[in-house]
């Protein structure tokens, strides 16, 4: 009886949800993603490869040989990668691939050389995941401004938290949050409710009675719940529940226990928010400012991320943006300029180049702002390359640089702008500045 081998989307799945299985956290999220955003690298060129190959020597390459390397090359992409982003992983990883490498050799697949060169490869292929993938440690934050008492809530007590549905999450969060914090005031906002309503509600009860604002959800929940805490003066407890969470990963809060935690022990901090003016209107954003490609980046990179990973997602998409999509005219501060897309940061972020990942500090005054120059010769070829091989911020089309205010005259004709991974429409002239240490946050107590 003949055994098909699993397809490529079949084996990226299955990798994916064994590194999640093997720990259930956000360490293990990166891990999945890296190990399989490596392991389709790896099973892509050599399918290419093979393609190439087969015009010129048809015979030399059987589709059962390709599948047996992709499997080998494909494996130790995975182990590699996974282990880079949690060590800790390598010693269940890194025994199954060998073992399928060992398994290969007995099967007399291929010589030994050829099977030490695919584990070469795929390791290779994992290594340079980094050059434009940069590793993060997880790190005790300490990235809020000055620390400010905010009210100690055992067991939850006076903390009104409202957990939005239709955040993304994969956790049970309410059920989970009542049992960490059983005398909270816990809110669920059903797919339907108007989330700001809901939110609005709460803080009244906050004020009325004294406490803390609490909120459920990923970046855009967080977003409308900390404009309105800042507004009326409340400590929020931010609480990760939706698809990425940068923004309470920035605060040392990537678990619900670890934000539970914040709120019994009562330690507070204040952070910046970026303000978006145009029109006579005003928003917000507690990550980060984009416009050009970008908003397109975003949904083409949604679109496969949950198969491909985050930045393999981003590398393809960025590839397809680029192909479609053409720089845009806009007057930054007085200047005449054309670009492929500005991105600005709520503080600096890091690293440099064109992986902002995480933030050091909240309070910074400073708007991070990051530029993709459309006007030199060969623009979008230059910047792939330099995406592609790590060396964007060395790149001429490629600026890095901070400000506290930035003007952006001509937005009518460039069209929509992102704002924390929500795509909006734009008024013809948007001021970008900041409201420094507006907002009071709970944050981890010291390790």
């Amino acid at each position: 009886m003949r055994t098909h081998e699993p397809r490529l989307g079949e084996r990226t799945t299955l990798a994916s949800s064994a590194a999640k299985v093997l720990i259930g956290n956000r360490s293990a999220r990166r891990a999945a993603l890296r190990g399989t955003g490596s392991l389709v690298l790896a099973c892509a060129a050599i399918q290419a490869a093979t393609k190439v190959l087969d015009k010129r020597r048809p015979l030399r390459h059987p589709p059962k040989e390709v599948v047996s390397s992709q499997r080998t090359a494909g494996a130790a992409a995975f182990a590699t990668g996974a282990t880079l982003e949690t060590p800790r992983l390598g010693a269940v990883l890194l025994p199954v691939a060998v073992g399928i490498a060992v398994s290969r050799l007995r099967a007399g697949a291929h010589a030994p050389g050829r099977v030490l060169v695919d584990v070469a490869f795929g390791v290779g292929i994992a290594a340079a995941t980094c050059r434009w993938w940069p590793l993060h440690r997880d790190k005790p934050a300490d990235s809020a401004g000055p620390k400010l008492p905010v009210p100690a809530l055992p067991s939850g007590e006076g903390l009104v938290v409202v957990v939005n549905s239709d955040a993304g999450g994969e956790v049970p969060s309410e059920v989970e949050l009542r049992t960490l914090l059983p005398k909270a005031d816990v809110r669920l906002c059903d797919a339907g409710e108007d989330l700001h309503t809901v939110l609005r509600q709460a803080a009244a009860q906050v004020q009325a009675r004294g406490g803390a604002l609490g909120v459920v959800g990923g970046d855009g929940t967080a977003n409308a719940a900390a404009v309105l805490a800042a507004d009326n003066h409340l400590p929020l407890a931010v609480f990760p529940g939706g698809t990425l969470n940068h923004f309470a990963a920035d605060l040392g809060l990537p678990t619900l226990q670890e934000a539970a935690d914040a709120v019994e022990a009562g330690r507070g901090g204040t952070v910046d928010l970026g303000r978006i003016t145009g029109d006579g209107t005003c928003t917000y954003f507690l990550n980060t400012f984009s416009i050009g490609v970008y908003p397109e980046l975003v949904r083409a990179r949604e679109a496969r991320e949950t198969s491909l990973g985050k930045w393999p997602a981003l590398a393809v998409g960025l590839l397809r943006v680029l192909a479609d999509g053409a720089p845009i005219d806009v007057t930054l501060d007085g200047q005449p300029r054309r670009l492929w897309l500005l991105f600005a940061g709520n503080s600096r972020y890091d690293p440099p180049g064109f992986a902002p990942s995480y933030r050091p500090t909240l309070d910074d005054g400073l708007l991070d702002l990051r530029i993709v120059d459309g006007k030199h010769p060969f623009a979008r070829t230059r910047l792939v390359a330099a995406f592609l091989t790590g060396t964007l911020a060395r790149s001429r089309v490629y600026r890095e640089t901070t400000a506290t205010r930035l003007r952006i005259d001509g937005m009518d004709k460039a069209g929509d702008y992102t704002r924390d991974g929500e795509v909006s429409p734009a008024a013809d002239t948007l001021v970008l500045d900041k409201r420094s240490r507006a907002l009071t946050v709970y944050l981890p107590a010291p390790p």
